[in-house]
């Protein structure tokens, strides 16, 4: 029986490994930064005790911990000769890295929701959106993630692996873990499935609210009401485009087939580069956390100046 798998990563690679491990490196340490920055800068700016940034810094958070259930053992086995993960290792990676993906998914779509009733009810939005609800809201997206997902991988835990244990994947993943199990794989299809329903559901709720949501502020008469309004709502839109575009890449195939080094490439996207352009998008493309985030940075200066 198979008791550890093996990382087929990226051959070109193996003779320069800082050419890879490097910018990997850099990457990771600037998605940990960058979240931790968004979520202490919601915290401590009282302008931004609001729904809307409560829901932003929740999902900052599960970033960090989504990108350190698989980055820290990319770094791992790209220095390692072995490049290696126990079954049991493995089943945590996917079952972490799923969880807490499908959380941010169901968050986004918690946004969305927010973002629908503060433009196109506001005067109903305090009543609706109230602290207590935000906080069901938001621990009901993480318990959920994480409930959601148990019978899968228990299920995948008693399948034997006995024949060839090399993963053809960066991380491990439900396809090809699936395809090593040494019995019938057609239920590959059933899983392509169910992932896809999950992502078609929530990639509509977001859609259809994103539409009404526009056709609202198009009719708001001036010009600076319009743009204060989609201003709202471009960050958020722009982390639903990158986290929902690279996810259809990676799960919503089918049958589709592509050549493994493509395969890792488009995880590449899903697992590192998407989370690592989140905290560039929210600080960068919202001006209220620009000006909290300037104003962290000068406390630290401050803080700093005053310990020296």
């Amino acid at each position: 029986m198979v008791t550890e798998f093996f990382f087929s990563g990226f051959p070109k690679f193996e003779d320069g490994n800082l050419l890879f491990f490097i910018p990997l490196l850099i990457i990771y340490i600037f998605i940990i930064m960058g979240n931790l920055i968004v979520c202490f800068a919601v915290r401590m700016d009282t302008h931004l005790h609001n729904p809307m940034y409560n829901f932003i810094s929740i999902f900052s958070f599960l970033e960090i911990w989504y990108t350190t259930a698989t980055i820290p053992e990319m770094l791992s086995n790209h220095v390692s000769k072995k490049k290696t993960i126990s079954v049991t290792g493995c089943l945590l990676q996917m079952y972490f890295f799923h969880s807490l993906g499908n959380s941010e998914g169901i968050l986004l779509t918690t946004m969305a929701i927010d973002r629908y009733v503060a433009i196109c009810n506001p005067l109903h939005y305090p009543t609706i959106m109230t602290p207590r609800l935000c906080t069901q809201l938001s621990i009901g997206a993480c318990i959920f993630g994480f409930l959601v997902l148990l019978p899968e991988i228990a299920w995948i835990s008693t399948l034997p692996f006995c024949g060839p244990n090399q993963i053809h994947q960066i991380f491990c993943d439900f396809e090809p873990v699936l395809r090593l199990a040494c019995t019938d794989t057609s239920m590959i299809l059933i899983e392509d499935v169910i992932h896809a329903i999950a992502i078609i559901f929530s990639v509509l709720i977001i859609a259809l609210s994103y539409i009404r949501i526009i056709t609202v502020i198009l009719r708001i008469p001036s010009a600076e009401g319009r743009q204060k309004a989609f201003s709202t709502c471009a960050s958020h839109l722009g982390v639903f485009l990158m986290f929902y575009g690279s996810v259809s890449l990676m799960y919503l195939r089918f049958s589709a087939t592509f050549p493994p080094i493509l395969d890792k490439i488009i995880a590449l996207m899903f697992a590192v580069l998407a989370p690592c352009f989140n905290p560039i998008i929210y600080s960068l493309r919202n001006k209220d956390m620009k000006i909290a985030i300037k104003k962290l940075l000068c406390l630290q200066k401050v803080f700093y100046a005053s310990a020296s």
